[in-house]
């Protein structure tokens, strides 16, 4: 299994000025161990876009094969993540969307407002998460075995995503 490089940032106001501990973020580091995911970039900002559209910009011009954001997803004022995020992808992974958002209503109603982003810019993966511990957990476990097939295609690879009958890829 090849090695993801992985960022992870938690956009929070409260977390930004310390006011809160990110437990979201802490979360997703946990869970991108079972993917055979390093996260070398970890940082929490607040919800602004600049600063988050600069942000991702630099972590995809750093070559992250993968990036996570965690808050800022619903429709509150200061929720601009999917905003920045859609600012900066250049193809839109609906299919993500729709998983996260699919497992999200088996657990709340509440899971159909948010705005969520999955995309692709240049060969970097960025999905955005709501900013809940719980729906981290629950969004991520959903999509967790599609990750790497999509950071390897995105790479380039031109391995068939089929496979045959005899469990041989076509």
């Amino acid at each position: 299994m090849t090695l993801i490089r992985a960022a992870v940032i938690t956009l929070s106001d409260k977390g930004f000025a310390g006011q809160r501990e990110d437990q979201s973020g802490k979360k997703v580091i946990e869970i991108l161990q079972n993917i055979n995911a390093v996260v070398e970039h970890y940082e929490i900002l607040p919800d602004e876009f600049e600063t988050i559209r600069n942000k991702l910009i630099d972590l995809c011009e750093r070559n992250f094969d993968l990036i996570i954001t965690t808050g800022g997803t619903g429709v509150s004022p200061r929720d601009v993540t999917p905003d920045a995020t859609l600012s900066v992808v250049e193809k839109r992974l609906y299919g993500i969307e729709m998983a996260m958002m699919n497992e999200s209503l088996k657990y709340t109603p509440f899971g159909m407002l948010s705005r969520a982003v999955a995309g692709v810019k240049g060969r970097t993966l960025i999905i955005n998460l709501p900013g809940s511990p719980k729906a981290v957990q629950e969004n991520l476990n959903v999509i967790l075995p599609a990750i790497p097939h999509a950071i390897e295609k995105i790479k380039g690879s031109t391995i068939d995503c089929a496979k045959q009958e005899n469990g041989e890829k076509s």
